[in-house]
């Protein structure tokens, strides 16, 4: 553990409100030179307000910020760049229609004589490019890149500041398995070179390998400090949730009902040249797995009529249908919580009540005039079933922790009560506390009968709640696996569209 001499970074009493809520009380963190600093804790435990506090993204209400062991007062994000503290956010924040060198170095291009110089500026970009293991040509558009693509390039942008302390919020939310291997490198040789690190993460895996040290936070406080030699999988838990998770998974066996989702040949238009086939009954809780880009997001947005099939069939409860749009699915009993909660999962602006009431604005209507008392009635159920903290109906949900704002999702689909729900990367940038949550109510609604079908890239998670798992590989089903068959090796060799192993 660093001492206070050598603190490169210290933030003492730290205190932040927002409408209804007091996102930290009094928090204080240090970050030795070189270090590479773990920071967990629950959604909303105030993790993502610090830092953005430290990256002069917004001031705090009281407190104390020094860099060097001089006290700082951060009006800005440039300010906090000329201390050499940079933030990589969780959601994006590039500019799509922008190539790839444009965002590197976005309000800070090379210039010459009030010109950009291009040739600088791309060969610059493509060094640090090559740092987060990305071989593209600086010309390439932002937004034709997959996410986790994407995610790196936030990455190599960041490092382009020439930072000194990289803060990075749940990087890896999005990367492939091999896009976190390349990240983990990253942050290594950062550490080497003495650029000092705070790190992010809900998987505590990542946590356990990157860490030097780990800081917990718990309701806007400190919850306690671990050192290396005491970072484990159950300290890291009891400190987050302030008590013991025994059981994580605590799936019962089911005897499964009736086809619920019967999908024959359907062909998605990101994979023309491939036929996918699966069922799924009542009761039921199907996996989905493979490697990024594997077709799996786009087979569960097809069944749900965003990009239309185009050939084969599909049944609900053995009524044909071929959904052209997402209205057509719901009315047809399925829902689905995307996995980009923000960008497709809410609208942040409008309130608990009103995303929460959303799907069922349509069916709740009397001659065209909204049931105000029924669109309560709804969100007041969504926040008691799911255990949203919220400090009351009207709040906006872009003010809710991400684990918050994904319990609205899955809310408001619950009102509606789908013959078939369909989760996305369920438990994506959410807490362990938050994801037992969801845990228990997939059990729930699966034990009364509900089908539910979810792609995940956790492996523990799909070998933890899935009854049976379809493994796909370059938009196929490459594998089926039961519940006695599934294990990572199984699963990978699927995925990377080896045979299964007799």
């Amino acid at each position: 553990m660093p001492t206070s001499e050598s603190f490169l970074l210290e933030a003492k009493g730290l205190t932040k409100s927002f409408p209804g809520v007091l996102a930290l009380k009094g928090v204080s963190l240090s970050l030795g030179k070189g270090e590479v600093l773990a920071l967990i804790g629950e959604n909303g435990a105030g993790k993502s307000t610090l830092m953005k506090i430290l990256a002069g993204v917004q001031p705090s209400d009281s407190g104390e910020y020094f860099i060097d062991g001089k006290l700082v007062s951060l009006q800005n994000v440039r300010d906090a760049l000329s201390y050499g503290v940079a933030l990589i956010h969780q959601e994006l924040n590039l500019a799509s229609n922008l190539d790839l060198a444009a965002n590197i170095f976005l309000g800070r291009e090379i210039n010459n004589r009030g010109f950009i110089n291009e040739d600088a500026l791309r060969s610059e970009a493509q060094k640090h490019l090559k740092r987060v293991g990305l071989d593209l040509p600086t010309d390439t558009i932002t937004g034709n890149l997959p996410i986790g693509k994407q995610q790196l390039v936030e990455i190599a942008k960041a490092l382009s500041c020439n930072a000194r302390v990289l803060i990075m919020d749940e990087p890896t939310s999005s990367l492939s398995q091999k896009e976190t291997e390349t990240l983990f490198e990253v942050v290594k040789g950062l550490r080497t070179d003495g650029i000092s690190v705070i790190y992010i993460s809900h998987r505590l895996g990542e946590v356990k390998e990157l860490a030097d040290r780990v800081t917990v936070f718990r309701d806007g406080e400190n919850a306690g400090d671990l050192a290396k030699e005491d970072i484990n999988h159950d300290s890291m838990v009891r400190l987050m949730v302030g008590r013991d998770l025994s059981e994580f998974y605590d799936r019962k066996s089911h005897d499964p009902g009736d086809i619920v989702l019967n999908v024959k040949g359907i062909i998605s238009p990101t994979y023309p040249a491939a036929a996918v086939s699966m069922k799924v009954r009542a009761g039921e809780v199907v996996g989905v797995a493979g490697l990024v880009g594997a077709g799996r997001t786009e087979l569960l947005q097809t069944i749900f009529g965003v990009t239309p099939a185009l050939g084969g069939s599909m049944q609900i409860s053995g009524v044909a249908f071929c959904p052209q749009n997402p209205k057509a699915a719901i009315e047809a009993g399925i829902a689905l919580a995307p996995e980009d909660r923000k960008l497709h999962g809410l609208i942040l602006p409008m309130s608990v009540r009103d995303n929460a009431s959303l799907p069922s604005l349509g069916r709740d209507q009397n001659k065209g005039m909204l049931n105000f008392g029924k669109e309560e009635e709804i969100a007041n159920k969504a926040v008691e079933q799911m255990k949203i903290k919220t400090p009351n109906l009207e709040q906006f949900a872009r003010f809710l922790s991400g684990g918050n704002q994904q319990k609205i999702v899955l809310g408001k689909w619950l009102a509606m009560n789908p013959k078939l729900l369909i989760l996305d990367e369920p438990t994506r940038g959410i807490d362990v506390g938050a994801k037992r949550e969801i845990y228990r109510l997939m059990e729930k609604i699966a034990g009364e009968g509900m089908a539910i079908l979810f792609v995940s890239s956790e492996m523990e998670e799909v070998l933890g709640m899935a009854d049976r798992t379809y493994v796909m590989h370059e938009g196929q089903i490459s594998g089926e696996l039961t519940r006695d068959q599934m294990s990572e090796e199984s699963i990978m060799q699927l995925a990377t569209g080896g045979p299964l192993a007799a």
